[in-house]
C-alpha cells in the first residue's frame, strides 16, 4: 500500500527534536520558527512534558469517556485558572476541526437555528461544517456546500449587523487572529460590536483561538486584548504540544445534557497528561509574558530589515509581507540556511510561529540570516535584469 498523496513535501525528514530545533536523519539541525502550524508551544521534547507522558503511559494510556478520568478535571481546572475562564465548562476532543464542529453544533442546539456567519480569508478546518465556514472553495467538496454559511469581510460592522438582523443565525465565528489568512487581526472595536450584536440578535459568538490561543499573542487568548467574553472558545494546536488534542470552552449559559456531544479518543488519559504538562510549563516558565515581551522586541528588530513590505502580528505570531511570492525565499531559508518558516494563503506572506520559549539569540540569528538572504536575492534579481 502507498500513501494517499495530498501533501507537497519538502525534502527534509526530521527524526529528532529539542527546544527550537529539529534534526534530520543526517544529524543536521534546523531552527524551527513554525512549530508545525503553531503546534509546538513549549518547545520540542521538553523534559517535563516528556516525563509526564512517560509516567502516564506506564499507568494507563487510554480508556473511553464512559468512566471517571480525574485528569480531565485537573486539566479543566488549570486551563480555567490560567485563561481566566474559570466559570466555563470544557469539552475535550482531538483536533481543531473537531472543536469547531462541536462549537457549531452547540450553537445550533442552543439557538435552534442553523445559519452561520464567518469571514473572508478565514480558516477553520477540513471537516464538514468547519470547511464550509472556511474561505477556500478548492478544499470544499459538494457535500460540504450544503451548510447555511455567509462569508463577510473582517472588521465590517455594517455587513455583520445587516446579516444578523434577520435573526436566523446560530453563530458568528471569528478567529482571534486569522492565521492562514496571513496574521490578520479583528479590531477591538469590531470584536466589541460582534459581542453586542450577537447578544442582540440571538446568536452565539464563537472565538476560534485554535492557532492564536495558548499564550501565542502575549495573552492567553488573542480576543482578551479587546476585553470581550465570547460564548464559546475553541482551542487545539499548542494545547498538546504535538499530542493530538483540542477543546471547547463553553459559557455557563449553555447547559449540557447526556449524549449532546461525544468522542471516543477526546480527553483520554495520555492526552490529558500532555495537556496538563503544557499548562504547567506555560505557568511555571511564565511563557505568556515571555511571548509578549520577546515578540515586542522582535517586531522592532524585524522593522530594521530592508526588503520587508510590512510586518503584522502580536507576541510570537508574526507575518512578514513582501512584494514578491515567498516560495523561493522559504526554500532558500530551509535548504541553505536550515530555518523552517511558514506560508499563508497570501503567496507574499511569510508566517512565523516559534515555540513560546524560544530565546532572543535564536531570533537574532534568523533576522541576520533573513537580511543576508534578501540581499543575495536582490543581487541575483539585478543580474538577471
Amino acid at each position: 500500500m502507498n500513501l494517499f498523496e495530498v501533501y507537497p513535501l519538502f525534502d527534509i525528514e526530521p527524526v529528532k527534536a529539542a527546544g527550537s530545533y529539529v534534526f534530520d536523519k543526517k544529524g543536521e539541525a534546523y531552527l524551527d520558527l513554525y512549530g508545525g502550524h503553531a503546534v509546538i508551544s513549549v518547545g520540542h521534547s521538553h523534559h517535563y512534558y516528556v516525563n509526564m507522558i512517560q509516567k502516564q503511559l506506564k499507568q494507563i494510556g487510554f480508556y473511553s469517556n464512559a468512566v471517571i478520568n480525574n485528569l480531565q478535571t485537573e486539566l479543566a481546572y488549570k486551563l480555567g485558572k490560567l485563561s481566566g475562564y474559570e466559570d466555563y465548562r470544557l469539552f475535550l476532543c482531538n483536533s481543531g476541526a473537531e472543536a469547531i464542529e462541536n462549537a457549531l453544533k452547540l450553537a445550533s442546539f442552543f439557538t435552534g437555528k442553523s445559519k452561520v456567519i464567518a469571514f473572508n480569508k478565514g480558516f477553520h478546518g477540513r471537516t464538514s461544517a468547519a470547511v464550509a465556514i472556511t474561505d477556500n472553495p478548492k478544499i470544499q467538496a459538494p457535500l460540504n456546500r450544503g451548510h447555511e454559511v455567509t462569508l463577510i469581510d473582517l472588521n465590517d460592522r455594517t455587513s455583520l449587523e445587516k446579516n444578523l438582523e434577520a435573526e436566523d443565525c446560530c453563530a458568528v465565528v471569528i478567529e482571534g487572529v486569522q492565521g492562514i489568512g496571513g496574521i490578520i487581526e479583528p479590531s477591538a472595536s469590531f470584536l466589541e460590536a460582534a459581542e453586542e450584536l450577537c447578544k442582540k440578535h440571538g446568536a452565539l459568538l464563537i472565538l476560534d483561538e485554535i492557532q492564536s490561543g495558548y499564550g501565542r499573542t502575549g495573552k492567553f487568548f488573542a480576543h482578551q486584548y479587546a476585553g470581550i467574553q465570547p460564548s464559546v472558545i475553541t482551542v487545539a494546536k499548542g494545547m498538546g504540544n504535538g499530542f493530538p488534542m483540542a477543546g471547547v470552552l463553553i459559557s455557563p449559559d449553555i447547559k449540557p445534557s447526556f449524549g449532546m456531544l461525544g468522542t471516543t479518543f477526546g480527553g483520554n488519559h495520555l492526552a490529558c497528561a500532555a495537556g496538563i504538562a503544557v499548562l504547567d510549563i506555560i505557568k511555571n516558565e511564565k511563557l505568556i509574558a515571555h511571548a509578549k515581551s520577546l515578540g515586542s522586541w522582535w517586531l522592532q528588530d524585524l522593522a530594521s530589515i530592508e526588503g520587508i513590505k510590512s510586518i503584522r502580528g502580536k507576541g510570537l505570531m508574526i507575518a512578514l509581507e513582501f512584494d514578491f511570492p515567498v516560495r523561493e525565499l522559504r526554500k532558500i531559508l530551509l535548504t541553505e540556511e536550515h530555518i523552517i518558516t511558514g506560508s499563508s494563503s497570501d503567496p507574499n506572506v511569510l508566517r512565523l510561529l516559534p515555540a513560546l520559549n524560544i530565546q532572543k539569540e535564536e531570533l537574532i540569528h534568523f533576522d541576520t540570516v533573513l537580511q543576508n538572504v534578501l540581499n543575495r536575492m536582490d543581487r541575483v534579481a539585478a543580474i538577471e535584469i
